[in-house]
């Protein structure tokens, strides 16, 4: 088993979520930083959107109970092995009774812990990853408390490896997020258009798995007219009357009535799931035939680490 010695702000089972339900009201949900969880699981030759630990901000303290191999990548912390440091981005095994810790953090917002292991639970929607915000998958549907034992099968041993450092995440103070036009980009004026990307952003202390609301110059949204609430996805840009950005993320609801002036590219929204209160971000518009370029360029360098 694994037994939770202490949680963490947030840690919860997080895999790569729930495809094919966004019609019945249900997000895909799963890791925040998809990408640090497929690095983490390709350590380990892990399918790679196997169940991983999620890691928010201040991490948990775990012993093992079987011998076996983890990996971690995505935010870096100051990581220990029964007292001996240890680093992101290599598989590392660990016996029974050892003991892990995470310590301050010093880049990024979320790490993810790998385990060359098979969890005890039961999917739900075709998942083990956890919903925060309506409870349910995962441990019990929440995240997890002192205390907490999580049941492993099939626990191995795992050749090390470790990342090149072509593949080693490193996030940026200010990261400039990429994206395309909205549904409805034409319905603001071109001057709001060009303040949103002119405008430094600072993620707000508000955000969480369900949103990230942003703090900068507002967009004048006088005059916009009345929506019909529509199929909302991850990665979207609202702009609500305020006129402060909101971009839905992973746990975000499935319709909205807010404007959507941009949608961030499924390549960058990796970087969301890193981004701290108070972070700084701006928006970069690229178009279509781009932010499909950009996605088969990284979805073919991450293949690379599976063959």
């Amino acid at each position: 088993m694994l037994r939770i010695l202490k949680p963490g702000l947030q840690t919860s089972i997080q895999d790569g979520g729930r495809s094919g339900w966004m019609q019945y009201g249900i997000a895909k949900g799963g890791a925040a930083d998809p990408l640090a969880m497929q690095l983490a699981n390709s350590l380990l030759r892990n399918p790679l959107h196997h169940p991983c630990l999620e890691i928010t901000l201040t991490g948990p303290e775990i012993e093992f109970g079987c011998d076996l191999s983890i990996a971690i990548c995505g935010a870096q912390f100051d990581l220990t092995l029964n007292g001996q440091s240890i680093e992101n981005d290599r598989g590392i095994p660990v016996k029974k009774g050892d003991h892990l810790a995470f310590g301050p953090l010093r880049s990024g917002a979320r790490a993810y812990l790998a385990l060359s292991a098979e969890t005890a639970l039961t999917p739900v929607f075709g998942s083990f990853s956890t919903h925060l915000q309506t409870g349910f998958g995962g441990y019990c549907g929440r995240a997890l408390r002192t205390g907490d034992e999580i049941l492993l099968r099939n626990c191995r041993r795992v050749e090390g490896r470790k990342l090149s450092n072509a593949f080693e995440l490193r996030y940026a103070a200010r990261p400039q997020i990429r994206v395309i036009d909205g549904v409805e980009a034409e319905m603001f004026a071109g001057t709001a258009r060009e303040l949103f990307y002119r405008t430094t952003y600072q993620a707000s202390a508000q955000s969480n798995r369900m949103g990230i609301r942003l703090a900068g110059s507002g967009l004048d949204t006088e005059g916009l007219p009345q929506m019909t609430s529509s199929g909302l996805c991850p990665g979207s840009v609202q702009i609500p009357p305020d006129g402060q950005p909101i971009i839905s993320f992973v746990e975000g609801q499935t319709i909205g009535g807010y404007p959507r002036l941009a949608h961030v590219i499924s390549a960058d929204q990796h970087l969301l799931g890193q981004l701290k209160p108070q972070d700084k971000l701006d928006f970069f518009r690229v178009d279509l035939d781009t932010a499909v370029r950009i996605l088969q360029e990284k979805t073919a360098v991450l293949r690379k680490l599976t063959e």
